[in-house]
């Protein structure tokens, strides 16, 4: 079997994976939520009112004010419903899994035992002596 066949295995793999599943399912729950979608859409609506007059020639600062209070206040309430709090918790498991995919990758292909690699180590963040994340 060639790389590019294994890699759609793994693909296929990750799909099969209940993070994968638990993914999907809360992000159509907050896709079907209409009341959440508006929430997104008027939050949207308010950040590019924000960027509009972030950039005009004559900024009205007292206005800069009130946009920004009412994208804390939209993003409060949207972040605060229990449809987004199990997306989030599901996508940060799902992030959690295809980092560890990658970390296996990667330090397979800087020479590491693919099968001693530590999925979960973290590198430190000090790149100076490594090149493991180009």
């Amino acid at each position: 079997m060639d790389v590019i066949t294994l890699a759609r295995e793994l693909g296929k793999a990750i799909q099969a994976d209940e993070r994968y599943a638990a993914y999907n399912a809360a992000k159509k729950v907050n896709d079907d939520d209409e009341k959440l979608q508006q929430q997104i859409g008027e939050f949207n609506l308010v950040r590019m009112s924000l960027e509009r007059e972030l950039s005009a020639e004559e900024r009205n600062d007292e206005r800069v004010r009130e946009y920004n209070e009412k994208l804390r206040t939209l993003y409060g309430e949207i972040m605060s419903t229990e449809s987004m709090t199990k997306f989030n918790e599901a996508k940060t498991a799902l992030d959690e899994l295809v980092n560890s995919v990658n970390t296996i990758i990667t330090m397979s292909v800087n020479g590491q035992d693919p099968d001693t690699v530590d999925p979960t180590a973290s590198c430190g963040g000090d790149c100076s002596a490594c090149g493991g994340c180009h």
